[in-house]
């Protein structure tokens, strides 16, 4: 059983993740022997609490994936730990715990995934796709259709259509299967993988309206992983920023929005639309690409594309230090620089 971590006087924190790493070996030729490491996540560190939704933002590649499903036990974390405040007061490390105790966690620890059409299975009809959980986790058999149906209600859909198969609904319905599949065994921490990414436009605010009603009705905490910072801008409490493995800001999502204090960071507020059309807001192109994992470069991760670098970005890294209340950035003048964030839209007289 894991130490608790020291109160404060906030909301109960229902998760701790410490110097999370997730590394994958590298291997090539026919043998297969190991030639390098991919550092996936190099050192991941944040705290959750009850009924708080945390975003975790970053272009492809840069770990935000890996970082939720090790958080959930789908990959064995390389080193770290991720404690969770369980149900009857007791504290766990997700990172260390057998396989035995993680089947029982599960139950309050569940994934929606990023793609609605390869996530359901298209031989099982929606009533056995939302009962699976169920079924494995060996709950009452003579409940478990009307559990379904309670549970397609709750997203919106009808339990008259508990009978039809995946490809006889939209994107945005399937989703909603999605998402009751995983409010199945009733969890408190939910990991969603880019919930609506895969979705058309005019059904991502369906969605993304439905889990912020199901966050309130059923208490429920979110990791929100997402590649567009206009997305979790309206979803979430707090914004984690991922590059290369690495987290380089968390803040709450007013403060990071207006207040950016890493120079990536600023570059992915200054793609954000304005709320006024008649604010122009420079738009920063990043130069490169993003590095490999495998490869990252000596220093700060960013510097190669960073215009503010300089000669200690190059040789020493930064830590991720705070800055101000709740605000934490990865970058050697993170105090000294004067970063875009979003402007305010001016109210009328």
């Amino acid at each position: 059983m894991a130490d608790a971590p020291a109160a404060d006087g906030k909301r109960d924190i229902i998760l701790q993740v410490k110097d999370l790493k997730m590394h994958f070996p590298l291997r090539q030729g026919l043998l297969q022997r190991r030639v390098g490491t991919i550092k996936a996540v190099d050192g991941v560190s944040f705290e959750l609490r009850e009924q708080e939704v945390m975003g975790l933002v970053g272009e492809s590649g840069c770990g935000k994936t890996t970082v939720g499903r090790a958080l959930l036990r789908l990959y064995d974390p390389t080193g770290g730990e991720v404690l969770f405040h369980r149900a009857d007061g007791s504290w766990v490390d997700v990172a260390t715990i057998s396989r035995k105790e993680m089947k029982d966690l599960r139950k309050e620890m569940r994934m929606i995934f990023q793609d609605p059409f390869s996530s359901l299975n298209p031989r099982l009809t929606v009533r056995d796709i939302i009962a699976e959980p169920l079924v494995i986790h060996n709950s009452d058999r003579g409940m478990i259709t009307a559990r379904v149906a309670e549970l397609m209600e709750a997203v919106g859909l009808k339990p008259a259509y508990m009978g039809r198969y995946p490809h006889e609904f939209s994107g945005g319905q399937r989703q909603r299967i999605g998402v009751a599949r995983t409010l199945a065994l009733n969890p408190r921490l939910i990991v969603a993988d880019e919930p609506v990414s895969a979705l058309d436009v005019s059904v991502q605010a369906q969605v993304l309206n439905l889990l912020q009603t199901l966050r309130d009705e059923l208490r429920l905490t979110f990791v929100f992983i997402s590649h567009d910072l206009s997305v979790v801008e309206h979803t979430c409490d707090k914004i984690a920023v991922m590059y290369v493995g690495k987290l380089v800001e968390l803040a709450p999502t007013d403060e990071l929005l207006r207040n950016p204090r890493h120079p990536y960071t600023e570059a992915l507020v200054s793609a954000v639309p304005p709320a006024d059309p008649l604010i122009k807001m420079e738009r920063i192109i990043l130069e490169g690409d993003v590095p490999s994992p495998a490869n990252p470069p000596a220093g700060c991760v960013f510097h190669p594309r960073c215009r503010y670098a300089q000669d200690i970005c190059r040789e020493q890294e930064p830590p991720l230090l705070q800055i101000g209340p709740d605000h934490h950035a990865r970058c050697h003048f993170s105090e000294e620089l004067e970063l875009q964030g979003v402007v305010d839209v001016p109210t009328e007289a």
